[in-house]
């Protein structure tokens, strides 16, 4: 069994993951060769957050090269660098896949999946029906300005650590070291998991 799927029992929003589903996935990996580990970051603040980032998950699994092995729980957010209640909420989730493609093809079929999702990029800021990021891609680093990696400030954002920790809790950050230090060093301010929605891994 994976151990990305070791979670802490007294945590009342992880949610278990079968063992079924574990063995199906890890099936899964055979497709797949010398793939590298990749980090995704998702978001949604309009429209039906939680049926999006289902999409979106479920989008990235049907990619070719890709295989989603682990989703985190779902954590609700205070919209970043705006006006309080100038926005809806967002809804916030983590996927660990492991892929063959080489980071900038995840890039694109990421901004792909944005755009099914009819993302709109014209307000730095402004509300989005979906975002797609990056968080990081094996161990690179990357100061590319097509394609930073790891993601340049998800070192500082508790809307990823969190669920990234959930997920992966002995996972580091390239460049910046282990996950659980991150969050410990920032504010959970306006990051709330929710313990009554779930997320699914792919059948």
């Amino acid at each position: 069994m994976s151990t990305s799927f070791t979670k802490g029992l007294s945590d009342p929003t992880v949610q278990p993951v079968p063992a079924s589903v574990i063995e199906q996935v890890d099936a899964a990996d055979t497709t797949l060769s010398n793939p590298e580990r990749a980090v995704i970051a998702l978001g949604a603040n309009l429209g039906n957050r939680l049926e999006t980032l289902q999409g979106a998950i479920d989008a990235l699994e049907d990619t070719p090269g890709v295989r989603v092995k682990g989703v985190s729980p779902v954590y609700e957010t205070e919209p970043w660098g705006v006006d309080p209640d100038s926005q809806p909420s967002y809804f916030n989730a983590v996927v660990v896949l492991k892929t063959t493609l080489p980071p900038s093809s995840l890039l694109e079929r990421a901004h792909a999946v944005e755009e099914a999702f009819h993302r709109v990029r014209d307000e730095r800021w402004g509300p989005r029906t979906l975002d797609v990021d990056i968080v990081a891609y094996a161990d690179v680093v990357s100061d590319d300005p097509h394609l930073t990696l790891p993601h340049p400030r998800a070192h500082e954002r508790a809307f990823v650590l969190a669920p990234w920790h959930d997920v992966e809790p002995h996972a580091h950050l390239p460049g910046h070291g282990p996950v659980a230090g991150l969050l410990a060093a920032v504010t959970r301010t306006g990051v709330a998991p929710r313990a009554d929605l779930e997320l699914r891994l792919p059948e």
